[in-house]
């Protein structure tokens, strides 16, 4: 795994870190204003079908960061992996600090993790992670999928996805840190739970560039941990 820093808003030093696996690669949620002018400049440049394409490309990345900027997520990504049909399968990787307004993080964390018996269709279960208490929550649900409608079809494809959650009180007790990782592969739900566990458990509030005083730093996840699973399996 590579230890991934968040980025905080307004330019703050970011508050917590994670490991992101092999196969994922972040999406820039804050891309700077030259990137965006030079992009713009090369799309405008293209053919006409062509130009057509990216700037459909281009106003979907401006919608979706939007998005997730609206929902707090202050870090995103994109993972690819081969499957056993010869293909890829993608995933999608957000985490995510909600303000609990002024409530404890561990009571709101508690409350949810207390609501598993209302949520049949949801499967939500406590978790305790090296950095806090929090909750692993998992369905399969239907969505729209992403590009065009079908040939001919006046409705939005759809498909089936898995979708897992993991929240944990954040720094301070004042946040809810969330992990959640969403895939089409339903049928691979017990290899993404893996790897989002392991996601989980690398989660850390302190600086890993920066060790404790009198503790060594490690290399490497310890083996048989859910973060060294991870990395046997994609690495």
């Amino acid at each position: 795994m590579t230890e991934t820093p968040t980025r905080a808003p307004h330019g703050r030093p970011p508050s917590f870190w994670y490991g992101l696996p092999h196969g994922y690669v972040r999406i820039d949620l804050d891309p700077p204003l030259t990137g965006v002018v030079e992009l713009v400049r090369q799309a405008l440049a293209l053919p006409d079908g062509e130009r057509d394409r990216a700037e459909e490309v281009l106003r979907f990345y401006a919608a979706t960061v939007g998005a997730l900027k609206a929902q707090h997520v202050q870090s995103c990504a994109l993972g690819l992996h081969p499957n056993d049909g010869g293909g890829l399968t993608s995933s999608v990787l957000t985490v995510s600090a909600l303000p609990t307004s002024g409530a404890h993080a561990k009571l709101v964390i508690a409350s949810l993790a207390g609501k598993a018996d209302d949520s049949p269709d949801v499967g939500l279960r406590p978790l305790r992670l090296p950095c806090g208490l929090g909750f692993i929550a998992e369905e399969r649900r239907r969505t729209l999928a992403p590009g065009r409608s079908n040939e001919g079809g006046g409705s939005p494809r759809s498909g089936w996805v898995w979708q897992g959650t993991v929240a944990v009180t954040g720094p301070g007790g004042q946040d809810i840190v969330m992990i959640q990782l969403v895939t089409e592969a339903v049928d691979q739900a017990d290899d993404y739970r893996d790897v989002l566990l392991g996601i989980a458990h690398t989660l850390r509030y302190t600086d890993p560039s920066q060790p404790a005083p009198g503790t060594a730093a490690q290399d490497s996840p310890a083996p048989g941990s859910a973060a060294h699973q991870v990395q046997s399996d994609f690495g």
